[in-house]
């Protein structure tokens, strides 16, 4: 195989003895081996020169990968290097034709296979370098999660966000050293756990809600008690509405200018993991209320705290936009159209006459969809019920 070629081989908690005849002859065929203090640990002394990852490694990567150019490197990773490894990182970097993978059954499969779940049945969370929160929108009754840990602490901080959403009957099994000599598998419910585990870990969790645990689906419309606000946050129905014209699409990214409660850009984040959202609130307090809103319902959103349009600059390119305030301010709609990729939705809610005689101008100018949206609730007159309108909201919306 030629020089140039970067060999990625998976290694399991079981070490050499279980790499395949290919992944060991690789090993052995290597002048230089890269890996972590752990993964080089686990394969016997050869002849290749041993090279540990520095920290951070996304950084020096690029630069290791060029000091060693020329000669027959040999990767070592933790189980399926392209299951959030570095077989990914390093195909991106390089391109395919100059990466060899030869994979090691991932986590997640060795995960499956001992507590007898389909794969294709189960939702896998990455935590690593994450937040234990980003598993906010997985828990839902009866679903079954494998949660790939940070590290020794990621269990009980699982099972007390279980307890905390209501779903403390949930059964939390924690695979350890999957694969190895040392593996050990402990099963209790998320309110019963108190172990310590190794910190390489899996967690296979099958939630059980309690009757009275809040439904938080990952469809627009959440509750309006799902949100601490102060009064600016766009209610339910209006949220379902608006959402549906910005269409959530995997991958792709909104900006939500006028952040408030920030329901429009969590509810954006939560509708697939590869969804994410750029919030611009230009009132520090509000700001930091939507990001406890964010972190309180594991959304991927990201909060600039400024005045639109200028806040807006130097922002990443953005598939869709939501202007839910400060329209009116000069230049935010022109700013906003600009900055929209080709095929991009631009949707403006407004509920004030100079908020809607600029849609109206606007609408003139682009086309689109404007709609008013009427909502009644029903609500206490005395000893009777009758309907009390809320303020009649506008929505315009166009694509690019």
């Amino acid at each position: 195989m030629p020089a140039e070629v970067v060999t990625v081989v998976g290694v399991g908690a079981d070490g050499w003895e279980g790499l395949s005849p290919a992944a060991q002859s690789a090993v052995l065929a290597a002048e230089v081996l890269m890996g972590s203090a752990r993964q080089l640990a686990l394969v016997p002394s050869v002849e290749a020169e041993r090279v540990k990852w520095p920290s951070p490694l996304s950084e020096a990567l690029p630069g290791l990968l060029s000091q060693y150019a020329g000669r027959a490197v040999c990767v070592l990773a933790s189980g399926d290097p392209t299951f959030h490894g570095i077989g990914t990182t390093l195909t991106r970097l390089l391109g395919a034709d100059a990466v060899r993978v030869i994979p090691h059954p991932s986590s997640v499969s060795l995960a499956c296979a001992r507590l007898g779940w389909p794969q294709d049945q189960v939702q896998m969370v990455s935590l690593v370098g994450h937040p234990t929160e980003r598993v906010h929108p997985h828990v839902q009754p009866g679903r079954r999660l494998l949660v790939l840990s940070w590290g020794a602490h990621t269990p009980a901080e699982i099972a007390a966000l279980l307890v905390e959403r209501g779903y403390g009957a949930s059964e939390l099994t924690v695979l350890e050293q999957l694969g190895g000599p040392s593996e050990r598998v402990r099963t209790a419910t998320a309110s019963e756990w108190s172990y310590d585990v190794d910190a390489l870990n899996v967690i296979g969790v099958l939630c059980h809600a309690s009757a009275d645990a809040a439904l938080l689906p990952t469809v627009p419309g959440l509750p309006d008690e799902a949100y601490e606000s102060d009064g600016q946050l766009t209610k339910r129905e209006v949220r379902a509405v608006t959402l549906s014209r910005l269409a959530p699409v995997p991958g792709q990214l909104l900006w939500d200018v006028g952040g408030g409660a920030g329901s429009i850009a969590i509810e954006w984040s939560r509708h697939h993991p590869a969804c994410r959202a750029i919030a611009i609130e230009r009132d520090p307090e509000r700001a930091k209320r939507l990001d406890r809103n964010v972190a309180n319902l594991g959304a991927l959103v990201t909060t600039v705290v400024g005045a639109a349009p200028a806040a807006l600059e130097g922002l990443e390119t953005p598939d869709a936009i939501f202007i839910g305030g400060g329209a009116t301010a000069p230049g935010l709609i022109d700013t906003c159209w600009n900055a929209l990729r080709p095929g991009g939705r631009l949707v403006l809610n407004g509920v004030t006459l100079e908020t809607e005689t600029l849609i109206a101008h606007w609408y003139g100018e682009l086309g689109g969809d404007l709609i008013r949206l009427d909502v009644q609730r029903a609500s206490a007159i005395g000893t009777m019920t009758g309907w009390r309108p809320a303020m009649p909201v506008t929505i315009w919306s166009v694509t690019k």
